[in-house]
Parts: C-alpha cells; structure tokens; sequence
C-alpha cells in the first residue's frame, strides 16, 4: 500500500504519531500544512520526506492563482524554503524540492501548464522511490540466509518511505522468498518509533519481531541471537552514515560481536558532495525526553540533550544496499569522488 498519496490538490497521509493504537489519515491541503506534518513527524521517514517534499511545494502550484509563470516560479520557491526549514539532517527533502524548483525554472510553457508539470513531477518522484524500494529488497535479501534473526533501529518500513520500505523492504523480500527469518526491533527511544512503527508494521504482515529496549542491543548479539543488523539511513555521506541516533552505537556493537552491520537506502540518500562534519544535525524538543506518551518521567527543568540523529563512520558498515546494487567496503572509497 501506499503511505502517500496525491488526490484531486489534497495529499493523504497517515498521522504517524497516532499509530499504532490509532489509524487517522491526514489530508493536507497546502505546503505550510505539509510542512507542519514534517516538522512534528506526522509524517517521517528520509524516502517519504521526499515525496512529502515534492508534493507539499505541488499543492502550492496546484491551488496557485498565479497566471505568469514568474509568478507561480516565486511561490514554488517560497514554499521549497517553508519544507527545507522543517527538517535539516535528511537529505531527501532537499533533493526532492531542489529537483521540483529545477524543473520549474527550466520550464518554457504557460503557467497552468507548469502547475499541472509541477504536480507530475511530484508523482513521478513517488514512483521512483516505490521502484527503488522494490528493488533494494530484492537486491538486500541476497545478503540474508534462511533461518536468519536481523536486528533493526528505528523504521525504515513502509511507513517510511512511498511503498514497501528500505531495511524493512529487505526483510519483506526475504520473507517473500520463502526465508524464514526473525526481527529483532529496537524500541528507538525517544519517540519509540521501533516499538510504535516497526513492531506494527511487521506483525502486520505476520513476519515474527521481538521487541527489546535499545540498551539490550549488546546482550542479545553477545548471546549470538543476531545474524544481521540492517538499518536505513537519512544521509549517506563521503565518510559516514546519518540515522536515528543511537544507530553508532548499534554499528559499534554489531563489529565488536562481528555480526554484519548493513545500510539500506535510495540513491536520493547520498550527499556525496559532502562529509560526516558539513551535516547539521537536528536538536529536537527536550519534551521528547522528559515524556513519554503525554506523561512526565524526569525532573522539571532538568537539563536535556535531544539530538536526533548520529553519524556511523563507514568503517563500521559492511555494506549499503540501494536499487542499482551492494556497495561494500572496497566500493567506499568511491564515494569520495562521487563516482559511485
């Protein structure tokens, strides 16, 4: 299924922070709305921040009254800075609104042309990343034997992205081929998106998941319960990999328990432009720690630290699974030069 969809100028999405106890389908009918999706993680996830990108500045041309091209052309670009400054780690938001704002400004037809070229190039960019899913799957199951248990952080399902998932979309492939394999889903404190997503999203589907806290993560590949750990990823870039933070300390684990450590995402995810220290890492509301679900679990006014994301130096990745391959250790070298 679809976790974004484009219907007549209104974009349906699930509210992601209603689930698992609650299924509430958001219609969001202009940029600033899909902009207050991303920036509460209402909707989340690299992949679809991309997509949700792409039609969060589409609405805007959709519901444009511009009758110039120039005009719409400064609406498109004040919506793409109102998306790029919900979220500043997760590169696919930024390729998805650069790539929409290109190809506006190279457009030599009328304006309500460019509105309808606008909203299916946002459409086009959402089946991109469904194919790309596909086939990270395909190409990811490759690396996972029968009778294998992986070790997930965070979502990188479904829920994550257009349709089908980059880690998640592995384990869905393998199952797929008859593999009978197990999850182990960290809970990804602070906002549990392993526990509330990845769990329901697996048992969903009837592949069997045990949920641990994330301080077991060392216990149970000690115990030599883990075969694997496939993780998705925000950034990927020249020297590391960006995703939910504590995914480091995961791929820390992961090498000294000699369990390979492997990456999953789309070739929207590679900034290799750029390296580890250039990344802008996001600080999110202390009230994330503090709470949980509403309720207060520290000390008022306690001193916070809530980054949300963490670098994994690539010396600690076995391998990055996109939709054009495997990339492996003597691949990364590459990336330096952005040949890859």
């Amino acid at each position: 299924m679809r976790t974004i969809e484009w219907r007549n100028g209104t974009v349906l999405t699930p509210d992601q922070t209603k689930l698992p106890l609650q299924t509430y389908m958001l219609e969001i009918k202009t940029c600033d709305q899909m902009a207050e999706a991303i920036k509460h993680l209402r909707v989340r996830g690299a992949p679809l921040l991309g997509a949700a990108a792409a039609f969060g500045i589409a609405l805007t041309a959709c519901h444009s009254k511009a009758i110039t091209k120039e005009k719409l052309l400064l609406e498109l670009e004040d919506s793409a800075l109102v998306i790029k400054r919900t979220r500043p780690t997760a590169v696919n938001l930024f390729w998805a609104a650069d790539r929409i704002l290109n190809k506006a400004r190279s457009f030599s037809g009328t304006a309500e042309k460019l509105k309808a070229q606008i909203v299916y190039e946002a459409q086009k960019i959402a089946d991109e990343d469904a194919e790309a899913n596909r086939a990270i799957g395909k190409n990811g199951a490759a690396l996972i034997k029968d009778g294998d248990t992986i070790l997930t952080h965070c979502n990188a399902g479904e829920l994550a992205t257009v349709e089908y998932g980059t880690a998640l979309g592995v384990i869905r492939a393998a199952w797929a081929q008859g593999k009978k394999i197990k999850v182990i889903a960290d809970e990804t404190r602070p906002l549990l998106q392993g526990a509330r997503l990845t769990a329901y999203e697996l048992e969903r589907d009837g592949i069997p998941v045990t949920l641990i806290t994330d301080n077991m993560a060392g216990y149970v590949m000690s115990k030599g319960l883990v075969n694997s750990v496939i993780v998705g990823a925000d950034r990927i870039v020249q020297d590391a990999v960006f995703n939910k933070i504590g995914t480091y300390s995961v791929a820390v684990l992961a090498k000294e328990n000699k369990v390979p450590f492997y990456v999953a995402a789309p070739k929207s995810t590679f900034d290799l432009a750029h390296k580890a220290k250039d990344i802008l890492i996001e600080e999110r509301n202390p009230e994330e720690v503090t709470h949980i679900g509403g309720t207060q679990i520290a000390p008022s006014g306690v001193k916070v630290f809530n980054p949300a994301f963490d670098a994994t130096p690539l010396k600690y990745v076995s391998a990055i699974i996109c939709e054009t391959g495997v990339y492996r250790k003597d691949d990364f070298a590459k990336f330096k030069d952005g040949s890859i």
